[in-house]
């Protein structure tokens, strides 16, 4: 029977399934990363983004299309992280505005909100790339227009156009020469098919588990159990059964149905010679006994739940109460005119930006984006009139925009520093005697003249730049391309800095990360000395992760 239309309830299901279908797949479309580094993240930051959403969309117990809109657009906006997140996002935002305000969504609903999301998400970046996850989302939203016209079936529509989704990601390599050189499809793309996948394959009935976007595990259940107010079964009851007696699946059966006259939130697992129980009841001692008539218990754990929940609401209103007073206080005092906000990752480069005068620092970077809501929390900690965001990764930026697009209370810049040094250079550069739109135009201008370079090890074998890498050499990045090449870390710094210094530069500034000594920064430091002794060099403790050395040169 044809699919004509999906209601809230399905759309939350196929949402979550969406999610959960990301989830299961991040770590593939991690390796699809252009650089073979160790900090390749679209997966990561795509899935995050959405199970920020799914979180809100989980906890709707009556959905319809506006609160089920309000959740996946409100989820994801404050939940994005990365430029991959930050698009998924907005593609979010774009599709819930047409499907806000109706019942059901039919194919003409759904065609319209695939092209309001597309168009969304090409405005939220200033200069949109073809061969990206837009273009798989644009090539999604056209054939959907298309087909809208020759049929109501979803379910048919809906088939071939993911068929035709997976085409154009399938020519991503072809509009972007990096991807082809590295052998891989866009990920962003990649990931935005497998939300659709798992979306589809939910509505045609399949099977999907969901706990990656409801919360696995018995914690999860317990924590479920323990926020409801009025808890029927007061005992969270926990053991294993070291079977010494005949347990097959007809005593397991038995068990269960004995312990769900017992209680609820049941979980018996069996597991050659152990059993793992959990249950909620009033009386864990008649599952204990039940439980002794199979063998030995081990690991047991009783916790009293009405009592858990009445510390946890104490607690959550001391939080309130404290968060409250601080908010006060805060308010109370005057604003001061400018403040900062530096992302960071490693304790040395944090300190420097604290030298420099920055307000709050975002641990993050590289290795871990942070979200949208991270900058939001940032800038409702600074308490000033123009509050300076230092991204110092372009894979962040993003990310600033959007919380910069959405305080009010505030004037939000977000100086578009796209590694450490250039953050740092920009903060140098900061005059307090003039007006935000002066300093802006000077801190932005004067990072542009730094160059930056930055040692790790590739995680896979590729080839780019006209290069050929193998997993685990030693490679030094450049602003734009792999400079360098090598098996030594202190070769392949040096290799780089070669072609990072000529005839203007006039200071080399290096930062060694959580891998590296002392010892061996100075024992670079002087080879650097050695090889350009007119210029300037500092070596600082960066501290940071994955990257062995960061260097500049300006």
């Amino acid at each position: 029977m044809a699919i004509n239309t999906i209601d809230a309830a399905m759309l939350k299901k196929c949402f979550l399934a969406g999610a959960a279908s990301l989830e299961a797949k991040k770590e593939a479309i991690n390796e699809l990363n252009v650089f073979p580094v160790p900090d390749g993240d679209t997966g990561t930051n795509m899935t995050m983004t959405i199970l920020s959403a799914a979180k809100e969309v989980s906890a709707i117990s009556a959905p319809n299309m506006e609160n089920l809109a309000k959740a996946i657009s409100g989820g994801s906006l404050r939940g994005a992280r990365g430029n991959s997140g930050v698009i998924l996002s907005q593609l979010f935002r774009g599709f819930t505005k047409e499907i806000k305000t109706v019942t059901v969504i039919d194919v003409q609903v759904l065609a319209a909100a695939f092209q309001k999301a597309t168009e969304t998400a090409y405005k939220a970046v200033m200069k949109p790339k073809e061969g990206t996850i837009l273009t798989v989302a644009k090539g999604i939203a056209d054939k959907m227009s298309e087909l809208a016209l020759e049929s109501d079936d979803l379910e048919d529509i809906l088939g071939r156009v993911l068929e035709h989704g997976r085409y154009v990601l399938s020519q991503t390599p072809e509009m972007l020469p990096v991807l082809k050189e590295a052998g891989v499809v866009d990920s962003g793309g990649q990931g935005l098919i497998e939300v659709l996948s798992g979306a589809y394959d939910c509505l045609l009935g399949k099977e999907i588990d969901l706990s990656a976007a409801l919360g696995s595990g018995t914690a999860a259940k317990v924590e479920a159990e323990v926020s409801q107010a009025d808890i029927k079964f007061g005992y969270c009851t926990e053991f294993i059964i070291n079977i010494e007696k005949k347990f097959d699946n007809g005593d397991e059966l038995n068990f269960k149905a004995y312990l769900e006259s017992l209680g609820d939130s049941i979980v018996v697992v069996a597991d050659e010679d152990i059993v793992k129980v959990h249950v909620h009841t009033n009386d864990p001692g008649l599952a204990i006994q039940k439980a002794l008539t199979y063998g030995s218990l081990s690991k047991i754990k009783i916790d009293n739940m009405r009592e858990e929940h009445k510390e946890k609401l104490i607690k959550e209103a001391e939080k309130a109460e404290a968060e409250k007073k601080s908010a006060q206080e805060k308010a109370a005092q005057p604003r001061e005119k400018y403040g900062f906000i530096s992302v960071s990752a490693g304790a040395g480069l944090s300190e420097i930006f604290e030298g420099l005068g920055v307000n709050v620092i975002i641990e993050g970077g590289q290795t871990m984006n942070p979200s949208t809501e991270d900058m939001l929390n940032a800038i409702d900690k600074v308490n000033a009139d123009d509050v300076f965001i230092l991204p110092n990764n372009s894979n962040i930026i993003l990310a600033a925009n959007q919380a910069q697009s959405i305080v009010k209370d505030k004037k939000v810049h977000v100086i578009p520093s796209k590694t450490i040094p250039q953050g740092i250079t920009a903060l140098i550069n900061f005059d307090e005697s003039n007006d935000a739109e002066h300093n802006i135009e000077v801190m932005t201008h004067e990072m542009k003249n730094v160059k930056t370079g930055q040692v790790t090890y590739a995680i896979r074998d590729t080839s780019m730049d006209g290069k050929e890498i193998k997993q685990n050499d030693i490679m030094g990045i450049g602003d734009k391309t792999i400079l360098s090449v090598g098996q030594d870390i202190e070769t392949t710094t040096l290799d780089m800095l070669a072609q990072l210094i000529d005839e203007d530069s006039e200071l080399v500034s290096v930062y060694f990360g959580e891998d590296m000594t002392q010892e061996q920064a100075d024992a670079l430091a002087d080879k650097i000395s050695d090889s350009y002794p007119d210029l300037d060099l500092e070596i600082h403790s960066g501290g940071q992760p994955i990257y062995y050395y960061i260097v500049s040169v300006e």
